[in-house]
C-alpha cells in the first residue's frame, strides 16, 4: 500500500468518525404544534428530543377570567416511556414524510396541527387538521395530554403568585382530570405542586390536594 493511499483511507476514517460523533451529539427532536384562534392556548407547541430535554411553550389568557395575554415558556425532563413511545410513533407515521391529513373537508376544525422530525438526516414536517394515520392519532392525543398538563401548572403558577383562593378550584380540575387519564406526564407541573403544599399560607385542603397529584404523577413514573 503506498502512502498516498494509506493517507487518503487515514482521512476517510477520520472523515466517518466526525460524521458519526456529529449525529451523535445532534439528538433527534418531535415537535408538535397547534394552533386555534380562539381557544386558549390559541397557540402551543411541544418539543422533544431524544435525550429527554423538553420545551413547551404557549401564547395564551393569563387567567380564564381575564383577557390579558402572555407568552409563556418552560422546560421539562420528559419519561423515558413517553420519550419512547413518541420516537416508535414517529418511525411508524415515517417521520411525517408524506401527506398525513385525512382531506374530509366535512370534518370540523380543531386547531392547525403540524407535527416535525428532525435529526442528522431527516428534517420533515407534515400539517393536517384530522388525521386516519393512527400512529399520529396517538402522537396528538399524547401531545394534548401534556399539554394539557402544561397549561395547569401555567396556570397554578399564576394562582399562586396573584390569588391563592383559586387554587383549590383549579387543583379539583386537575385531581379529576389526572384520574380520568386526560393528563400526561404529572411530573413536567411538579415543581409548581409542590411550591403550593410547602405553602403554610395556602389552605391545608388545597395543599394536600397537591400533594396527591404529585403522588400520582410519582406512581405514574414508578409504573413506567
Amino acid at each position: 500500500m503506498t502512502v498516498r493511499v494509506f493517507v487518503s483511507l487515514l482521512l476517510g476514517c477520520h472523515f466517518l468518525l466526525l460524521s458519526a460523533m456529529a449525529l451523535a451529539a445532534d439528538p433527534a427532536n418531535v415537535t408538535f404544534s397547534l394552533d386555534f384562534p380562539g381557544s386558549d392556548p390559541e397557540h402551543y407547541s411541544i418539543s422533544v428530543q431524544s435525550d429527554r430535554s423538553s420545551r413547551y411553550e404557549c401564547s395564551g389568557k393569563i387567567s380564564p377570567d381575564s383577557d390579558d395575554r402572555q407568552t409563556y415558556e418552560t422546560e421539562f425532563i420528559i419519561s423515558d416511556a413517553t420519550r419512547t413511545r413518541i420516537f416508535g410513533l414517529a418511525a411508524q407515521a415515517h417521520y411525517f414524510s408524506g401527506k398525513i391529513d385525512s382531506g374530509n373537508k366535512k370534518l370540523a376544525f380543531t386547531g392547525a396541527k403540524k407535527l416535525t422530525y428532525k435529526d442528522g438526516q431527516r428534517n420533515s414536517a407534515a400539517d393536517y387538521n384530522f388525521s386516519s394515520v393512527a400512529a399520529v392519532q396517538q402522537l396528538t392525543t399524547l401531545f394534548q395530554g401534556v399539554a394539557a398538563t402544561l397549561e395547569f401548572g401555567r396556570r397554578l403558577a399564576h394562582y399562586h403568585r396573584y390569588q391563592k383562593l383559586a387554587l383549590d378550584d383549579e387543583l379539583k380540575r386537575m385531581e379529576l382530570q389526572a384520574r380520568a387519564g386526560e393528563l400526561n406526564e404529572l411530573q413536567a407541573a411538579k415543581s409548581i405542586l409542590q411550591e403550593i403544599h410547602d405553602d403554610s399560607s395556602v389552605m391545608n385542603v388545597v395543599r394536600a390536594r397537591a400533594q396527591r397529584i404529585v403522588d400520582m404523577g410519582n406512581d405514574t413514573s414508578a409504573g413506567r
